[in-house]
């Protein structure tokens, strides 16, 4: 341990500032997003004047500076706001991150210093209690559900119905919703009612180019890294290997980070080659990680349901196996399980994503069925799994599948 503190005492310093390579830092200048930023800064104008700007859906895909836009504009009317002392309020919430219905609408709450228990309360009370806050206090809320795909797979959509409803009987205060989405497919699972409502403006970022990720590599090295320490010909690097995976700058921005820390760890003055090409092994992983710790309740519940029985020598179980071991867990931790068909949605969901692989089967009279095929390393779902405090217990549990 001394040697590992002396080093990094001697260590040469490669970064100035570290946060501006953090994935939530709210640059002061976003490159090639200025058109977005003044679109949605337009959208939300009527604010200023007391008035409820129109609902907005944001899409496009991850790394695209969806979430970035919002933040920088969110923050530059905060500003004005703040001067001006007008009884309008702006709430971020990470659906992905929030995971469920209660907590979405307790961090909507909490942005108007309504209180609400961490759980406990049924969710029509927690709603009762946003639509009081907001009217007793004559607040006007924009709040931006970000990955509103993750919370409408798991539970549907009758929260955004419910909230685009809760405008009813309100004068001069209420709310008006940004949802974001990467999945370009999002609208698809909306109901008619609640997409006329949540779509009354829509937004599209496109992928970020080769030359463009330059531009946003360029800004955020400058301030983030000593001069001299990162060459040009990395930031080019990194950038073009970003572009080839659909122009994502989060990858980009998190490829050129880990590279630098590579570097230092090393002790190296200079980013290289060689920093990077370590790098994308090391992001890949904690990709993968990711990917998983951030599913949404019942995703996990699912996949873990298939870990446990892969554990019992099930390697390749059909869907029906997979079902039960899922119910079987849900009520282990006192959830209510989501209908077959909702679960085989979910299932069609990680083999999009790559985690799992399904093939449909033929069980001849017994009709046809789907062989799900675990295709990441059951001790990198564990891992993700034992992060969570309310399925960790779960890992030690044998279902009757595997028994």
């Amino acid at each position: 341990m001394e040697d590992v503190l002396k080093k990094a005492l001697q260590r040469p310093r490669i970064f100035v500032n570290r946060e501006v390579m953090r994935s939530d830092y709210v640059p002061e200048k976003l490159p090639h997003r200025h058109e977005h930023i003044r679109r949605l800064g337009e959208i939300l104008s009527p604010a200023l004047s007391l008035s409820k700007p129109s609902n907005v859906f944001i899409y496009g895909k991850t790394g695209t500076g969806k979430t970035a836009v919002v933040r920088y504009v969110f923050k530059r009317f905060q500003e004005v706001v703040a001067k001006e002392d007008l009884p309008v309020a702006f709430a971020y919430v990470n659906c992905r991150i929030a995971g469920t219905e209660y907590r979405v609408l307790a961090e909507l709450c909490e942005s108007i210093s309504v209180k609400v228990p961490f759980t406990g309360l049924a969710k029509a009370e927690v709603f009762a209690r946003l639509r009081r806050g907001l009217k007793e206090r004559g607040i006007l809320l924009v709040a931006c559900f970000d990955e509103i795909d993750a919370l409408v797979k798991s539970y549907g959509d009758n929260l955004l119905y419910e909230l685009s409803r809760i405008n009813e009987g309100m004068e001069g205060c209420g709310l008006t919703m940004i949802g974001t989405s990467n999945d370009l497919h999002f609208k698809d699972y909306l109901d008619p009612r609640v997409l006329s409502s949540l779509s009354e403006e829509e937004l599209v970022f496109h992928p970020y180019t080769a030359i463009e990720l330059v531009d946003i590599l360029s800004e955020r090295a400058r301030l983030a890294f000593r001069e001299g320490a990162v060459p040009q010909e990395i930031i080019n690097l990194c950038a073009a290997l970003a572009a080839s995976e659909h122009g994502d700058a989060r990858r980009a921005i998190d490829l050129l980070r880990v590279a630098a820390e590579v570097a230092e760890r090393n002790g190296d003055e200079v980013v290289e080659e060689r920093h990077v090409r370590i790098a994308q092994n090391i992001i890949e992983r904690g990709r993968i990680f990711e990917a998983i710790s951030t599913l949404p309740l019942h995703s996990k519940l699912v996949l873990l349901s298939m870990l446990l029985l892969a554990r019992g020598n099930v390697s390749s179980p059909v869907s029906g196996m997979v079902y039960q071991t899922y119910k079987e867990v849900c009520k282990q931790i006192g959830i209510e399980p989501l209908t077959d068909r909702r679960v085989s949605s979910l299932i069609s969901e990680l083999d999009m994503l790559g985690v799992v692989k399904s093939e449909l089967v033929n069980m001849g009279r017994h009709g046809r069925t789907r062989r799900i095929i675990l295709l990441t390393p059951p001790d990198e779902i564990e891992e993700a799994i034992r992060g969570d405090e309310l399925l960790s217990p779960l890992l030690d549990y044998k279902p009757s599948a595997a028994r």
